[in-house]
């Protein structure tokens, strides 16, 4: 018994054959013979009599799709495949409250094709060839089946959406690069599509679970000291006390109070002065904030090591680092997803840096020889904020208050306005070499504060003890992390993409070489046509266990990670950063080709195809796995192979 499951049961005996002549009429247009389809004809496989009846649509003006397929189990036995126009749609929406444009027109055009079990293969049993619409095959391009995303084309999508341009911009480098809109076999909503639906096609549900995946804070740093973002506490004061009299003093009291207490009991005596000034004892979010007061208040944190981060610093934060590559509309997935980048421009950053750090040296602000000890040990970033203390100094006035036995305590008075005095108690220890301020600046940010340097200077002190010069900030520092391998080292891509790029990346020193005379370019050409009749020949010894189509990329295979839709917004984004590629695009629109420039853009189109077909065999490049990213532009030795085929 036939089992049959498809969207309708076509058997032999359901088809109206009397309606069906068996004789192929004149086709509508001009087509080579060779691609029209004819009763009798007989293919490897399904998809191969799929594949020429496209090539015959395309070549006739119109498109196909399949219409039924009757299976036995988990065989297809027989295939319908007609003109994309056959059927009729009626909306179920009244025409005179909108209408859609429908393509259905009862097309009668099709095959017929159904499998031979003797010989095992796929035989056209009927043909109509006859349309009830016109067909442009100058049009036909235009249609969704005809175009095509190559290779090429997919991988500099996929590099240009991780880069953050814009789909509009990718596709005017395509125009510009190709010449002109018409020569290219595909839209901007190709563009569009392969990045909403494969590129950011990513459900609701894996979006909140791959970063959890990615992200366990409490599981990754147990012992990690957390605080309240101070920034925040002091924004909403508005907010929380615009009610009370008064409320711009409240805020600039309080600010006072929160940032200006050097110890934990001037702060409790001055946070219950400002309440009993401003009649705030009944404030429950300010009795609140108090309860609270060791997780946010700079004095109760300052005995806590922070490495120079700061709640207030917000221009050097790490949101103003991650607006870069995401909005506050970017979904979790797609914050993972962008965060190998954000590491990749921080690696990039460093690397700079470190160059900057080994060529370059910032002067002295002063003749201190503890400035010159830090000038010479510490990067250009942290040494100008420890440059900053040194020019802190020069508003301290130093006292000895006592000494015995080496130790000795000071008072430091800072003078901060015309009027106003801060003192500090620093105690220095000749014998240990140990210098600390009840300021904590050292122990929160790892930087001597200006009132210790005071007391060094007094004691006459030229060089300082190691333990004020951290490793962690050193010119000279080996950094452990470099050398494990990250998640943006190697993109996630399949096999299929390396190979592509790998051979896209020495077809550019080929081209560049061939292009310098008419000769070499001739050379290549031929070279070019040895190489894929070679691999024609090869794809039809192995047909049935390898193929060179562009269907068979697997996005999911890709990239590990996707993202998912994103909600269109209305306006344009104030972010342009396609700007530096649109200049080049009209730069290159402006420009005139020249003869060779042209040659060079046809011969490198040609080897995009040769190599979008290569990278889907990986015997035919394995033998490049070693050496390809380590190739250079040279001229080619005699008996070099510089062909790389």
């Amino acid at each position: 018994m036939v089992h049959s499951t498809s969207d309708c049961h076509l058997n032999a005996g359901e088809v109206d054959y009397e309606s069906e002549s068996n004789e192929v009429p004149e086709p509508l247009s001009v087509v080579d013979d060779e691609l029209v389809p004819k009763v009798g004809m007989t293919f490897t496989t399904l998809e191969d009599a799929g594949k020429f009846y496209r090539n015959y649509a395309k070549a006739a003006g119109f498109s196909t799709r399949v219409r039924c397929t009757n299976r036995k189990g988990n065989e297809i036995k027989n295939q319908l495949i007609t003109c994309s126009r056959e059927g009729k749609w009626k909306s179920k929406i009244s025409p005179t409250e909108k209408t859609n444009p429908t393509a259905g027109l009862n097309c009668p055009a099709r095959i017929y094709i159904h499998t031979l079990k003797d010989i095992g293969a796929w035989i056209i049993s009927k043909v109509v060839l006859d349309h009830s619409h016109p067909c442009c095959p100058s049009k036909a391009e235009m249609l969704k089946q005809h175009r095509e995303l190559s290779m090429s084309i997919r991988r500099t999508i996929e590099n240009n959406e991780e880069a953050g341009i814009r789909p509009s911009k990718t596709y005017q480098s395509f125009v510009a690069a190709a010449g002109g809109h018409r020569e290219l076999n595909f839209i901007e909503k190709d563009v569009r599509n392969y990045i909403t639906r494969e590129v950011r096609n990513v459900s609701e549900q894996e979006d909140a679970k791959e970063f959890g995946k990615y992200l366990a804070l409490e599981a990754c740093m147990p012992t990690t000291v957390h605080h309240w973002c101070i920034w925040h506490i002091m924004k909403k004061i508005p907010s929380k006390l615009n009610g009370y009299k008064g409320h711009a003093d409240i805020e600039q009291e309080m600010s006072q109070v929160v940032w200006n207490s050097h110890s934990k009991d001037s702060f409790d005596r001055n946070w219950n002065d400002f309440l009993l000034n401003f009649g705030l004892g009944d404030n429950k979010w300010l009795s609140d904030l108090y309860e609270d007061r060791h997780i946010w208040v700079p004095i109760y944190l300052d005995h806590h090591f922070w490495a120079g981060m700061r709640s207030t610093q917000r221009s050097e934060s790490m949101h103003s680092f991650f607006n870069k590559y995401i909005t506050r509309n970017s979904s979790l997935i797609q914050f993972v997803k962008q965060y190998d980048n954000c590491l990749g421009s921080r690696e990039q950053a460093e690397r700079e840096s470190d160059a900057a750090d080994f060529h370059t040296v910032i002067p002295c602000a002063t003749k201190s020889c503890i400035e010159a000890q830090f000038q010479d040990a510490y990067t250009h970033a942290k040494f100008r904020e420890v440059q900053a203390q040194f020019r802190g100094k020069a508003n301290c006035i130093t006292r000895l208050k006592n000494s015995a036995l080496g130790y000795s305590v000071y008072e430091v008075g800072e003078q901060v306005s015309s009027s106003i005095f801060n003192k500090f108690v620093i105690t220095y220890d000749s014998v240990a070499a140990e210098v600390k301020c009840h300021c904590l600046l050292f122990e929160s940010r790892g930087i001597l504060c200006r009132h210790a340097l005071s007391v060094l200077s007094f004691e006459q002190v030229s060089q300082v003890s190691p333990r004020y010069i951290l490793e962690r900030w050193s010119k000279k520092v080996k950094r452990r992390h470099t050398h494990i391998k990250s998640s943006h080292d190697e993109p996630l891509m399949g096999p299929r993409s390396k190979r592509f790029d790998q051979l896209v990346f020495r077809s550019q020193n080929i081209c560049e070489f061939a292009s310098e005379s008419e000769e070499l370019t001739a050379i290549l050409h031929r070279a070019y046509d040895n190489v894929m009749a070679e691999m024609e020949a090869l794809k039809a010894k192995r047909k049935g266990t390898s193929s060179l189509s562009h269907e068979d990329a697997n996005l999911e295979s890709v990239n590990e990670l996707q993202s998912p839709p994103r909600i269109r917004t209305r306006g344009r984004p104030k972010n342009r950063l396609g700007s530096k590629l649109e200049k080049q695009i009209a730069n290159a629109t402006k420009k005139k080709k020249t003869k060779v420039l042209s040659e060079v853009k046809v011969m490198f189109f040609k080897f995009i195809n040769l190599f979008d077909a290569a990278s889907a065999a990986h015997s035919n490049c394995s033998q490049y796995q070693g050496h390809v990213m380590s190739y250079q532009f040279r001229v080619p030795a005699a008996g070099d192979n510089w062909l790389g085929v």
